[in-house]
């Protein structure tokens, strides 16, 4: 009997150790997540995406690499909101955060949080933009605010300090830095927070110049005249009359103060022979005025843009040639997203805000080594509502029934024209009227149509056919033809409305 017994117990403690260590070893091989997210960068300014304006190699890498989702969409098209999004998986009217600069409450469920909790080590390093500090995360240092491109501030639990540097490149350095000192008998979820490409798109010194031998073409939409769309026509944000030639094209920009005051005499030298010694020079002999200046600014506006996507794309680079080197790649989810599209001369505008294509539209490539096949295009309408449960799906854990999102997951292991999934998403926006005067409002998009109702000092309604006008010119609500499909859009938002819980909108849609 005594024998037996301590045979069984020597097998029982054999078998908890096996059991331990088996878990420990699922652990382990939880995939690893990196979601990179940049600010402001459109899709038309991604190679991948079909864009004839510059390259990306390595944003195209991780789409070669995993997948590439063609619409992938925003609930509303602005930095904070669509932050608070990311970590809620809400819509803005139910997490809280409808406008930018207010104070994001991060005592709500957030998912990276469920991921810390379920044995993931978190991280947020760079742009945070939430007024609040970050919560549920193991290691965090995020920009003050908005963030600065040169000598950035960045805060920590403990304090804030200055670093000297571009914010690409530090944020870069931060974020491999943390991944080489990180807890190794844990998977790991890490944001890196690029500011790039945000207003005033300040260039690393070695990308000054970068463009300056191309023209770009003008979108053909660059001289729009806003027929029959009253919100278009009231904004403020076209390149012709709210984009500034001190401020944000740096023509005979002051050095000795805001943004300059923080450049170290190295970086502002670098600064002074290009935009003053050389574009500003060429600007006062030009003597632009009309259409020549307008166009003159375009281009201007691109070029910088684009030079300081370039940083933002070979930083990339640095990251995934890190995860290659170290093996860590093969059992790495890697993400590029931008927290909403950007405007890029089309309609004559800059900046996001409206439910139009692009800057309701955000890029988003995903790669996950053995999951999903490289090459893989997905057309189906995908929401930034939809990526906290999406990573939590991925890395195993239970998605809490008050999400709103859906996991996209299951576009990406199967053929994914077979998987039953939304045919329309819903969109709303608020921010008035300050900084740009766009009209709040709501809306819904389908595969083929946007309906759309302005709302506040404007009142009115838009529709678009967007595979017969895929710019978005010609308004087709109230014309004749169109009365059962505009009644029908207006029952689907109605439906859209009381399924995501937006009680305000339905007052709006119920009045006249």
């Amino acid at each position: 009997m005594k024998f037996f017994a301590t045979n069984y117990l020597k097998k029982s403690w054999a078998c908890l150790l096996l059991l331990a260590a088996s878990g420990s070893y699922a652990q382990q091989q939880r995939p690893n997540i990196i979601f990179i997210f940049s600010d402001d960068h459109a899709y038309q300014a991604i190679s991948a995406y079909g864009s004839k304006l510059v390259k990306t190699p390595n944003i195209d890498r991780i789409a070669n690499q995993g997948a590439i989702f063609k619409n992938a969409l925003v609930t509303n098209s602005i930095c904070g909101p669509s932050r608070a999004t990311l970590l809620t998986g809400k819509y803005s009217h139910i997490n809280g955060y409808t406008l930018n600069e207010k104070k994001f409450d991060v005592e709500q469920q957030l998912f990276p949080a469920l991921l810390q909790q379920s044995g993931y080590q978190t991280a947020w390093i760079g742009k945070w933009h939430l007024g609040n500090l970050p919560k549920g995360f193991d290691f965090w240092r995020i920009l003050n605010s908005q963030g600065q491109y040169y000598n950035p501030d960045l805060i920590g639990p403990n304090d804030t300090t200055r670093v000297e540097g571009y914010v690409t490149n530090i944020i870069t350095d931060l974020s491999l830095n943390w991944i080489e000192k990180r807890d190794t008998s844990k998977p790991f979820f890490l944001v890196v927070g690029e500011k790039a490409t945000h207003r005033e798109w300040l260039p690393d010194i070695q990308d000054l110049g970068a463009y300056d031998d191309k023209t770009f073409p003008l979108p053909a939409t660059f001289k729009d005249d806003y027929k029959n769309r009253l919100a278009a026509q009231n904004q403020d944000m076209t390149i012709d009359k709210t984009m500034r030639l001190k401020e944000d094209l740096k023509v005979h920009a002051n050095y000795e103060k805001g943004i300059y005051g923080r450049f170290t005499p190295e970086q502002k030298k670098a600064y002074i022979d290009y935009y003053e010694n050389k574009i500003s020079k060429e600007f006062d002999e030009q003597k632009l005025s009309g259409d020549a200046l307008v166009e003159w600014k375009y281009q201007r506006y691109l070029k910088d843009y684009l030079a300081t996507a370039r940083s933002l794309d070979r930083n990339i680079g640095q990251i995934l040639d890190y995860l290659d080197k170290s093996g860590l790649s093969k059992n790495t989810v890697v993400v590029y997203a931008s927290d909403q599209g950007f405007y890029m001369g089309e309609h004559g505008w800059f900046d996001k805000r409206f439910i139009y294509e692009e800057s309701l539209r955000t890029p988003f490539v995903i790669k996950y080594p053995g999951v999903v096949k490289p090459g893989t295009s997905i057309d189906q309408l995908m929401l930034n509502i939809d990526w906290a449960p999406t990573f939590l799906n991925i890395a195993g854990v239970k998605v809490p029934a008050d999400i709103q999102g859906t996991s996209f997951l299951p576009l990406l292991k199967a053929d994914n024209k077979k998987v039953s999934w939304r045919k329309e998403a819903y969109y709303h926006y608020y921010e008035f009227p300050q900084p740009h005067h766009v009209y709040p409002h709501f809306g819904i998009r389908t595969e083929q149509y946007t309906l759309v109702r302005f709302y506040g000092e404007s009142n009115s309604w838009e529709l678009y056919d967007l595979k017969k006008d895929p710019q978005e010119v010609n308004n087709l609500y109230g014309q004749k033809g169109y009365e059962q499909l505009t009644a029908t859009l207006k029952e689907h938002l109605k439906q859209l409305m009381i399924q995501y819980k937006d009680t305000d909108a339905l007052k709006i849609l119920a009045q006249p």
